[in-house]
């Protein structure tokens, strides 16, 4: 009989009381919490890394000509028709 507590009471009955048995509800919820936030961590993980491999690279903003004008400028090089 493991996890059993005998004592008596007042009137000299004895009381025996069984230890608790199964797991601890607060372990099961930070098992449960735990699992879905690593569920949630390797699924974005997964879904990034299939996301890098399938969909193309973005593309860039074009440079307005007022920005490669003045860019040229910068450099020394006259912008044609100047």
């Amino acid at each position: 009989m493991a996890d059993q507590f005998s004592f008596t009471d007042g009137g000299g009955n004895v009381i025996i009381e069984e230890g608790k048995k199964g797991l601890n509800p607060g372990l099961i919820v930070l098992l449960v919490v735990g699992g879905l936030v690593l569920l949630f961590l390797v699924g974005n993980y997964a879904l990034y890394a299939y996301a890098q491999k399938t969909l193309p690279p973005r593309k860039k903003k074009p440079v307005s000509k007022k920005k490669m004008k003045r860019e040229r400028l910068k450099q020394g090089v006259s912008a044609p028709g100047e």
